[in-house]
């Protein structure tokens, strides 16, 4: 394992997972979003929607890697700020791993009571819920309302993190920064 050792950056995996898991977010959220310019039934309309669903998978299969880094290697020092400001950090940080690892668990689930198959980079993942339209339809509900809540999360981590890079001026953002690795 890598070392505990505090330093002014997160460790390269650390970074390189971030960037990674970022990019495949913005794919989930485009694929589904870009979905609607297209007919229902019609070919680019349901490859989105299939490629929704395998980078939404991905995200899950990498929080948890993620997870283990996170715990394995040291975060830097911790910034000099107020309270409210570092335990708000806290807060969205762990709203979004919550997401990271709800929606697509609540996609799989809503493909599975939809009878659907359940596609991940060429495979077809097992059911993880009974055939019922109820419960499809109040877990599409709620993995609507969680993008929903995904959206403001996310842009407040970016608001977040440019305030603390063009106001601030902490150095916050180069912890987590594709420079240098």
């Amino acid at each position: 394992m890598a070392s505990r050792t505090a330093s002014s950056r997160y460790s390269t995996l650390s970074i390189s997972l971030h960037w990674l898991m970022f990019a495949l977010i913005v794919g989930v959220f485009a694929m589904i979003e870009l979905r609607e310019f297209y007919p229902r039934g019609s070919d680019p309309r349901e490859a989105m929607k299939a490629w929704h669903f395998t980078l939404g998978l991905s995200v899950f299969v990498l929080v948890w890697l993620r997870i283990v880094v996170r715990l394995a290697t040291a975060a830097p020092a911790k910034l000099a700020e107020p309270a409210w400001r570092s335990l708000s950090a806290k807060a969205v940080h762990l709203a979004l791993y919550v997401l990271m690892i709800v929606m697509p668990l609540a996609g799989w689930v809503m493909l599975s009571a939809e009878g659907d198959t359940i596609p991940f980079w060429g495979l077809n993942l097992p059911a993880i819920a009974p055939q019922d339209e109820l419960i499809a339809g109040r877990v599409k509900e709620l993995h609507g309302l969680g993008g929903t809540i995904g959206y403001w999360l996310i842009g407040l981590h970016a608001a977040a993190s440019l305030f603390h890079h063009h106001v601030l001026k902490d150095g916050l953002m180069a912890r987590m920064s594709l420079r240098g690795i």
